[in-house]
């Protein structure tokens, strides 16, 4: 099956970047290189292309309904301008996707992860009954991200809106570099940024990204790809799909119990949640930083008291931190910060320490 291109392809090939396939997608890997975009975002302010994302625009009388049933935070308390992180449940509380909801008035928004779009959609579909106008728009969205402490500096210049009242998880729709957009103030780095979804053009992309690289390049702007993206979100603690959460996780245990609202109604994957908040959890995600020089990867083992406790769910060099760091499931009884653990790295293991999320306080 052959790969698509975003509309920012031939940008990212002019800037030599490294592409790789991936969800689908030809997608710029690095530029200049992992540590360098890195420390670029959290020093100064990062570009992203992140239009490989799935967009569905929920509609009709019955769209808060629906989206109450199908996911398990709490979508009566947005308001429009108002985002929420979430996720949708099977109903034994393995989780379907993480993902955002956005209120844009007269519709909602699902932003989700581009691996799972297809299946999204199906569930969405089986789910749906009443008024509901489901619409698949991931091909018509172009979604740059950009990121770090100089990111609202930089996009101001490019825009009349006061972007320094935009709380974070809200937005406001205002023409950037004469583009009329959607303005996120989301992102997956941990720093100050900016989420920018409009149509999805050639032209208005290049447009777009050529403006915002222009607008930075005082403050030592730079393009980033999906290793920066990786270590960067590591670094926060932040779940990725398909690593520390998938079908056979639930969100209490992976630590997403803050947007599991089980006191809002009926909903599905419910009573699993309930349970698990109830019962005692056989394992939970915890993050883990190295003692010894290793870099710790998905799949390795933890360990403790002479056997097999957990397993390495992602891991990676902190650029920050200038460690191995990672995230995993251990028993229960081997999640508290400061228990001594050890990781398995090719037939032999490493002294570790569970540390409370994220890793790097911001």
């Amino acid at each position: 099956m052959s790969l698509k291109r975003t509309a920012l392809y031939e940008v990212h090939c002019r800037l030599g970047a490294r592409m790789v396939g991936f969800a689908g997608y030809e997608m710029p890997a690095h530029y200049t290189g992992i540590l360098e975009e890195h420390r670029c975002v959290r020093e100064r302010v990062g570009l992203f292309d992140v239009s490989h994302m799935g967009e569905v625009e929920i509609a009709g009388e019955d769209a808060l309904g629906f989206i109450q049933r199908i996911t398990i935070n709490d979508a009566s308390k947005l308001f429009e301008g108002r985002a929420q992180y979430s996720a949708m449940c099977y109903d034994d509380g393995g989780i379907v996707d993480d993902l955002i909801v956005y209120h844009r008035g007269d519709h909602y928004l699902l932003v989700v992860n581009s691996a799972n779009l297809e299946k999204d959609l199906e569930w969405l579909e089986r789910h749906a009954t009443g008024d509901v106008r489901i619409r698949n728009t991931s091909d018509e969205v172009c979604l740059i991200a950009l990121q770090g402490p100089r990111s609202r500096t930089t996009l101001q210049k490019l825009t009349g809106a006061d972007l320094s009242g935009i709380p974070y998880y809200h937005f406001l729709h205002a023409p950037v570099a004469g583009v009329e957009m959607m303005v996120s103030r989301t992102g997956y780095t941990g720093e100050l940024g900016f989420e920018l979804y409009f149509p999805s053009t050639v032209s208005k992309a290049e447009a777009v990204w050529d403006a915002l690289s222009e607008a930075g390049e005082a403050f030592g702007i730079g393009p980033v790809g999906l290793g920066a993206r990786d270590t960067l979100r590591l670094e926060m603690g932040y779940c990725l799909y398909g690593n520390d959460i998938d079908q056979t996780t639930n969100p209490i245990e992976a630590g997403l119990g803050w947007i599991a609202k089980t006191d809002k109604g009926d909903f599905i994957g419910r009573d699993a949640l309930i349970a698990a908040k109830k019962g005692d959890l056989k394992r939970r995600l915890v993050g883990f930083m190295l003692r010894e020089k290793a870099v710790p990867r998905q799949h390795y083992s933890l360990h403790a008291d002479g056997r097999r406790v957990g397993t390495v769910t992602s891991g990676t060099f902190s650029p920050t931190l200038e460690n191995g760091i990672g995230m995993g499931y251990v028993e229960s009884g081997y999640a508290k910060p400061g228990t001594e653990i050890s990781v398995g790295v090719r037939g032999r293991e490493f002294r570790a320490t569970v540390v409370s999320l994220p890793f790097v306080k911001r």
